[in-house]
């Protein structure tokens, strides 16, 4: 228990040292853990020491690079050109690596890197601060609740081969939970910071239908491991296991927490 707590405090901190700062400090933690978390993701299929693991670690470092000079329109041409120089290496070096190695590869580089990278999108928009911390709520905060709930009154599985001890009523009571700190956290700092009028029913909802992808990228990430029979992707942060353990719903949720501000707020 204390060797998670002290896991747990080092999860928070290197957090909010990510979201506080904004900018170029924001952007080196963020592709750190990015780096990592293709690392880890390599690892699970002994690709970790090949060439094209180093390739997928410098086109993170790179991807971050882009991403931090705003220039968006040279994203997507930017991951074409991954896949092709992905291919190329397939080709040249046949038959060394197999057609699902690069798949691998490459599906670990937006799984992970592309993924988390929305972090820093939602941290660099208008109020970003403000708006960065709907991620950690519709993720780790639906974790809390639906402990909380599924430990109460869980009684119906709700993904049985992949995750037994998850429960639907721990599964709607995350939801619900996520929406309540929304609300509050929204209400509060709009009352409280000058420059920030935002309605707190919408943060409700965005912190509501962002806990739902948290659920899923928890659980592909269990799903994972449970194919390739492994307890954690690593052992980086202690009594949490890897950067993949404790961010596989921030994976998810934020992406999704991006475009709902972008539409609804």
């Amino acid at each position: 228990m204390k060797e998670r707590a002290i896991g747990g405090f080092f999860v928070l901190l290197t957090t909010l040292i990510m979201l506080l700062p904004g900018g170029i400090v924001s952007t080196i933690i963020l592709g750190v853990i990015s780096v990592r978390g293709i690392y880890e993701f390599c690892r699970i299929y002994k690709l970790d020491k090949t060439i094209l693991a180093y390739i997928s670690y410098i086109a993170t470092v790179v991807f971050y690079v882009v991403l931090y000079l705003n220039r968006v329109e040279f994203l997507f041409p930017f991951v074409l050109l991954l896949l092709m120089l992905l291919l190329a290496v397939y080709v040249f070096t046949f038959p060394k690596y197999k057609d699902r190695d690069i798949a691998t590869i490459f599906f670990g580089f937006v799984y992970v890197t592309i993924l988390l990278s929305y972090v820093l999108r939602v941290r660099s928009l208008k109020n970003g601060m403000f708006l960065s911390f709907f991620i950690l709520i519709s993720s780790w905060g639906n974790d809390v609740f639906a402990y909380l709930v599924g430990s109460a009154v869980g009684k119906h599985p709700f993904s049985p081969k992949v995750s037994p001890k998850k429960s639907m009523e721990g599964f709607i009571g995350g939801i619900a939970g996520a929406a309540l700190v929304g609300y509050l956290y929204a209400f509060i700092v709009s009352k409280g910071m000058a420059g920030i009028d935002i309605n707190a029913v919408y943060c409700a909802v965005i912190a509501a239908l962002g806990a739902i992808p948290s659920v899923i990228g928890d659980l592909a990430a269990s799903a994972v491991k449970r194919n390739n029979e492994i307890k954690d992707y690593g052992k980086l942060i202690p009594g949490h296991g890897g950067i993949l353990d404790r961010f596989d719903s921030v994976i998810f949720t934020a992406p999704i927490i991006y475009y709902l501000v972008v539409l609804i707020i």
